[in-house]
Order: C-alpha cells, then structure tokens, then sequence
C-alpha cells in the first residue's frame, strides 16, 4: 500500500517518469522499513512473540490511517504508463506486457534473494541471526545492524509488491494491503517459515487453490479467499512447520 500511493504520487503529482518514481519509492519505503524497525521493533527484542504480533498489527493500523488521513478513504486510480496494457503476441497467445513483466522480475528477484543468502557472508549472518539472535551477538556479530537491512530489504519488496499489483488491478486504497497481507502470511506459514522457496511455493498453491475451487465452484466465487485460508488449515493440521519447514529449526527457537 504504501509503495503504491507513494509511486503514484511521485509520477502522477510530482512528475517524475515511472521508472524513476518507482525506484524512489523502494529506497524510501527501504529507508522507512529501518525505521519501523527501530522505533516499533528493536526495544522489543527480548519480549514475547505475542507481543511482536501486537505491535506487527498495530504497525499495520498505523500505516492505514496515516495515508487514510493523507490521501482519503476512497479508492484512486493507479495511473500507470500505458506500456504494460499493450499486448505481445507469444505464438497463438496474446497477453498483456504486465502479464509476462511481473512474474519475469519476481523470478529475477527470487533467484537474487537465493543468492544473497546462501552464497554472501550477508546472507549467512541473516540465516545466523533467524537461527539464534543470541549465540550470534556472542560472536560478535551485530545482530540489530542485520536485521534492520532485512527490514529495509522486505521493505522494498513489499512496496515493488504492492507498485505490480496496482499495476494489474489498477485501483488502491490504504486497506488495499490487508487481505494481501493475509495472503502473503498464510503463504509464508504454508511453505514454512523461514524458507524462501517454501513461501513462494506456499503462494502458488494458495492461488491454484483458489483457482481450481472456483472453477469445481462457479457459484462460490465470492468465498474464494476462504477456499486458501481453509486448504491452509488443512495442511497445518498434518504439518504444522508447514511444507518445507525445518521441525529442528521451529524446536530451536523455543
């Protein structure tokens, strides 16, 4: 939501051309991301995990009302260059260019994040500090510095996240993140917290669930958020790591 209003603002009120607002809003809202980590997270390190929780969802209110307040409770359209509703002819297939530029880019950034974690020393001390935050801090390595470049990283993600789904589904408001939000959550939780690939691959099911349900379904197409949500029940029931999480990992952190 807030990378969203924030490119629509910088392209359609400030003026600057798309490519720019959008690469303006990822550094800003990486930038607000460290914010947020240090000014709602940090003091609560050592606290519960309920108490992370809380103050996620009261985070999440803040956000809304703020942009609620500063841009208005009705939705707008999102007026994105008219290059990614110009169609491309592959073979007998005609698809719109935003249908082939999101999941080309969301497969670039997938295998670049699998990069940073598996083969820089970054990615090995963000691994480290989800593993035990406190054996890290014994050897020395700045826990607080690490997490706050996640942050800033999830941050841009979630903002270039939100500028691509505007871009398809061309209407935002602020509470336009709360179900995404949800989805995202559940994908995470299905393929397994803290697995990269299990979250995408969390995601794609949810959506071929949510797909084929309306297809067996028709006359059901407007529950089909809780088609996911209860095929996410299903799966915990039996698996409560989710798909590709680690039993070890999930007994080590308590």
């Amino acid at each position: 939501m807030v990378g969203a209003f924030s490119t629509l603002f910088l392209f359609s009120s400030v003026g600057l051309p798309f490519g720019v607002a959008v690469f303006l809003t990822l550094g800003l809202c990486g930038l607000f991301g460290m914010l947020i980590d240090r000014v709602a997270y940090r003091p609560l390190r050592q606290a519960s995990k309920i108490s992370m929780l809380i103050t996620a969802i009261g985070v999440s209110f803040f956000l809304e009302n703020l942009f609620n307040v500063l841009f208005g409770g009705s939705s707008r359209f999102f007026s994105a260059p008219d290059f990614f509703n110009q169609t491309r002819a592959f073979g007998s297939v005609i698809i719109t260019n935003v249908a082939w530029i999101v999941p080309l880019i969301t497969v670039l950034l997938l295998l670049a994040i699998l990069w940073l974690l598996y083969r820089t020393r970054y990615g090995m001390a963000i691994r480290a500090v989800a593993f035990d935050v406190n054996t890290v801090r014994l050897m020395g390595i700045d826990a607080n510095r690490i997490i706050s470049l996640v942050f800033a990283l999830g941050s841009s993600l979630a903002a270039l996240g939100g500028v691509f789904y505007s871009i398809s589904y061309p209407t935002i408001d602020p509470l336009m993140g709360v179900l995404i939000g949800l989805k995202a959550f559940a994908a995470a939780v299905l393929g397994g917290i803290g697995s990269v690939t299990g979250a995408v691959l969390g995601g794609f099911i949810l959506g071929f669930t949510e797909v084929v349900a309306v297809a067996i379904f028709p006359e059901l197409g407007g529950y089909k958020d809780a088609f996911a949500f209860l095929f996410l029940i299903l799966v915990l029931l039996f698996r409560p790591v989710g798909i590709m999480g680690d039993e070890r990992l999930e007994r080590s952190r308590f």
